[in-house]
């Protein structure tokens, strides 16, 4: 399958390119570099530096693509709040004149990257099914979830079947540990520097960290899935607190350097956990990266074990 995949440069989009041609399936990267690094792009696959914003009309024309897998996105939810408008430009009007490419030049399939805990807002069920209701707190909530709306309309009105996958907290090697970075990645560039790591508030915050090896898969799998179209989580339908997340990582990485504390960020959300198991019962999806190994393969990553 020619699988065009946005935002390959960047964290999970590497993986997936990675994963997408183990399987044997022709691969062309669209990334525009913000974030992403072009030597995260795997030498087999085609790169093209453009912004989603565009639509990337001439890279639908040149690869003529078969499915597209949707990984780009305005990702800072801090962003989002002060750029309400930068962030709906990105994944509001860049997914949807994406969306037209795919009808315009016959695209049969997408795939994309949406968020579990940003889309449900602060959760009423733990875990969080997909019929959870749906009141994201932040601009990039509300724009991953007009992502979601613009794939159903696109599958009601032209026939283009979509898979909207809702990571949970995604972690792993090449995560970015500068910026609006994910806690596991901050906390592993510490560690590797020796330097000591703070935690916002009492950190009993929960979060389900979900390896990005496995998320790779998950998107291999709905590309290649006769599955219906629809939303399906990806995570382990298991809490960590922010703590218990420290010393694990601090006990693999056998530094001792106690956190410290500081204020709890406003408007944090207290708990956040998606149930996968839709995802295991169509797509066939389970992770298999258990915490404590997918630490250790970021540690490693990050130079700190």
């Amino acid at each position: 399958m020619r699988v065009l995949l946005t935002g390959g440069a960047g964290f999970i989009g590497s993986h997936v390119a990675d994963q997408l041609l183990e399987r044997g399936h022709e691969v062309a990267v669209v990334d525009d570099l913000s974030t992403g690094r072009r030597e995260n792009v795997p030498e087999d696959a085609r790169f093209y530096e453009a912004d989603i914003r565009t639509g990337c009309p001439e890279v639908f024309e040149e690869f003529g693509p078969e499915a597209l897998c949707h990984q780009a996105a305005q990702m800072d939810v801090r962003r989002s709040v002060r750029e309400p408008d930068f962030d709906a430009e990105v994944n509001v009007i860049g997914t949807v004149r994406l969306l037209q490419g795919c009808v315009d030049h016959g695209v049969r399939k997408v795939v994309f990257a949406s968020t579990g805990g940003a889309v449900y807002g602060e959760q009423e069920v733990f875990p969080a099914p997909e019929d959870h209701p749906q009141y994201p707190i932040s601009p990039y909530g509300v724009s991953k979830l007009a992502g979601e709306r613009y794939l159903h309309f696109y599958d009601a009105q032209y026939g283009l079947e979509y898979a909207a996958l809702r990571y949970s907290n995604v972690y792993g090697p090449r995560q970015d540990p500068h910026g609006e970075a994910g806690v596991v990645a901050i906390f592993c560039g510490n560690l590797a520097a020796d330097r000591t790591s703070r935690i916002n508030g009492s950190g009993e915050q929960t979060r389900d960290y979900v390896y990005v090896g496995d998320v790779a898969r998950a998107n291999v799998l709905a590309l290649e899935s006769p599955a219906p179209s629809g939303a399906y989580n990806i995570g382990t339908a298991r809490e960590t607190d922010v703590n218990e997340l420290y010393e694990v990582l601090r006990s693999v990485s056998g530094k001792d350097l106690p956190p410290e504390h500081g204020p709890a960020k406003p408007g944090e959300q207290l708990r956040s956990v998606v149930d996968p198991a839709r995802a295991s019962k169509v797509l066939g999806w389970k992770p298999e990266v258990g915490l404590e190994e997918g630490l250790r393969e970021t540690l490693r990553f990050f130079g700190a074990s």
